[in-house]
């Protein structure tokens, strides 16, 4: 095996490692910045808060940077008691969403965030919010 093959094995390898270690269950045992639940899509990491009637989500790249959420288009689609809520998400701050509204909660509670960064491709990412609570560091 040539000295150029074994480097790019070893960097699959490497790569390989980094994107199996930042899956949803490794996620949810790590301290996200507010408490919420931490998803990745795309370049992003977006976080998901929730407090009554109101539905906060913040952006940030892989390396926790902030990433500015002026301009962006986004909404979340709650699921939970076999209710549906819909809401737009609005920019506020540097890098947060937000949406205020009326939203069923149960243990089976799932959430879809879609987000478009202007200038940027559509992201989409689920959550379920209640498991992040039951998961151990």
């Amino acid at each position: 095996m040539s000295f150029v093959n074994k480097v790019l094995l070893m960097l699959t390898l490497l790569c390989s490692f980094a994107v199996s270690a930042h899956d949803d269950a490794y996620l949810d045992k790590q301290k996200s910045p507010h408490g919420g639940q931490v998803r990745m899509a795309g370049a992003y990491h977006f976080e998901l808060v929730l407090s009554p009637k109101q539905v906060t989500v913040y952006v940030t790249d892989h390396a926790g940077t902030a990433v500015k959420t002026e301009g962006a288009q986004a909404s979340v689609v709650i699921l939970a008691n076999k209710q549906k809520a819909s809401l737009e998400l609005k920019a506020v701050g540097e890098n947060s969403l937000q949406a205020s509204g009326d939203y069923e909660t149960s243990p089976d509670m799932k959430a879809v965030v879609s987000v478009q960064i202007k200038g940027q491709e559509m992201q989409q990412v689920r959550f379920t919010p209640w498991e992040k609570l039951n998961s151990k560091p």
